[in-house]
């Protein structure tokens, strides 16, 4: 099973066949969507996306399994396009193509290309502080609080995951998740422009813990004290609570499952202090 939290970004495939077989797939789909693809390559989670700018869209082919087509995040980036309102800042999804080839699916996302730079690249997580205005962070807050509103049966994070994992990663009993919202469940610096601010990748959407999208945004800013006590200030009213309290503790016990996979080396210790003192219990070894 995929974990929630993606562990690692822009990775492009070990094998030189599956890096030549993705790159042939976009080729295939700028043909069939009559675009001209020149910009670089970005992979995406264990190398499953491949994407590049073509004039003012952007393409991005993901590929799997045949057994494994469809699904939550398959449907992802079509679903958000379709129910998300436009309120919530994001790139419009202009043309879906799908097909397979031989044992393996694949699926071309045409969006419009957002000019913005995310505030970091490479990585989910930062490593300095940042400066970003003060319509950034009312933006963000204004865009989760509209997300929040939108109806769906997407389940981006289960409770039988808390039930099966707290014990080993945070040392503590599960808790229930009582209260829900709908959500990103994936926001870290990658996925966030600078200003004017625009949310990307979209696959992963749905219904998750209250305070959960906040808190892995605020753990995967941990090395950027700064940025980390502004993101605590602006949504108290969400981390302060003790739903809020829960839906970080699912997002640290989600990193840590990354981290124990040797993902996030320099942000684990951050991590495991931020869970200590949170549950008060010292966190197992990752191993």
């Amino acid at each position: 099973m995929e974990p929630t939290v993606r562990e690692a970004v822009f990775v492009a495939p070990a094998e030189q066949d599956d890096r030549d077989r993705m790159r042939r797939a976009h080729a295939a789909a700028a043909q069939q969507f009559q675009v001209s693809a020149s910009g670089l390559e970005v992979w995406g989670w264990q190398g499953r996306t491949l994407g590049r700018r073509a004039g003012d869209c952007w393409l991005r082919v993901v590929s799997t399994s045949k057994d494994k087509v469809g699904g939550r995040l398959w449907e992802g980036t079509a679903t958000a396009d379709t129910h998300v309102p436009r309120s919530v800042p994001r790139p419009r999804l202009r043309d879906v193509l799908d097909w397979t080839a031989a044992d393996v699916a694949y699926r071309a996302e045409l969006t419009e290309y957002v000019p913005v730079s995310p505030v970091t690249s490479g990585t989910p997580a930062l490593d300095q502080d940042i400066a970003l205005p003060d319509s950034w962070w009312a933006a963000l807050k204004s865009a989760l609080g509209a997300l929040a509103t939108v109806p769906t049966d997407r389940e981006s994070v289960r409770q039988n995951w808390v039930d099966r994992n707290f014990r080993r990663f945070l040392g503590i009993d599960p808790v229930r998740i009582r209260e829900t919202t709908t959500g990103h469940a994936d926001l870290h610096w990658a996925n966030l422009t600078r200003a004017p601010l625009v949310l990307l990748d979209w696959e992963n959407w749905g219904r998750l813990p209250v305070g959960y999208d906040v808190g892995l945004l605020h753990a995967y800013s941990l090395a950027a004290p700064a940025t980390a006590a502004r993101i605590r200030r602006e949504f108290a009213h969400v981390l302060d609570t003790g739903a809020g309290r829960t839906g970080e503790l699912v997002a640290l016990a989600q990193l840590l499952q990354a981290c124990s996979r040797g993902v996030h080396p320099t942000l684990t210790p951050l991590i495991t202090r931020r869970a200590r003192e949170l549950t008060r219990t010292p966190v197992p070894p990752t191993r």
